[in-house]
C-alpha cells in the first residue's frame, strides 16, 4: 500500500530563521507552496515547516522533531562543514542502522531543538569488483 515518504513536518518558532539555518548549514532549497507555506526541498522529498498551532490536526511541539538526512560526504567532511558553520555536534560519528543497512551518523540540533542526523551509508567491505 505505501511506497515511500513524500514529506514530513517540523514545528519551529520562526519559519524565516529555520529556512535561513537549513539553507546555510545544509544547502537545501527553500520552496514556497500553498500560498505562503514554506518547505525544505531535498531531492524528491521535502520537509514542511509550521509554527506552533498552525496545524490543528496534530499534537505538534517545537523541537520534538527527529530527522535523518542522507549525504554522500564522509563523516570527516560533515564534521568540518558543521564546525565551519558554528554548529555544535551532539554525537558522532557513530554507527547506526538505516532503512537499507549500516550507516555512520552525526547528530546536531537545529535552532529550535529538533534533532538532525546526517548519515552516510557505509561503503561495502571487501575487494573491489
Amino acid at each position: 500500500m505505501i511506497r515511500g515518504i513524500d514529506h514530513i513536518v517540523l514545528t519551529v518558532r520562526d519559519i524565516d530563521a529555520a529556512c535561513a539555518f537549513y539553507a546555510r548549514v545544509l544547502g537545501v532549497e527553500v520552496v514556497a507552496f500553498a500560498g505562503t507555506r514554506r518547505a525544505l526541498q531535498i531531492g524528491g522529498q521535502k520537509i514542511n515547516l509550521q509554527t506552533l498551532g498552525q496545524e490543528t490536526r496534530n499534537h505538534a511541539a517545537i523541537g520534538c522533531g527527529d530527522v535523518c538526512l542522507l549525504t554522500d560526504q564522509s563523516p570527516e567532511q560533515v564534521l568540518a562543514h558543521l564546525a565551519a558553520q558554528g554548529v555544535p555536534v551532539t554525537e558522532g560519528p557513530v554507527a547506526k542502522t538505516g532503512a537499507r543497512g549500516p550507516i555512520t551518523s552525526i547528530y546536531f540540533n537545529d535552532p529550535d531543538g529538533n534533532l538532525i542526523e546526517i548519515a552516510r551509508y557505509d561503503p561495502p567491505h571487501g575487494p573491489a569488483a
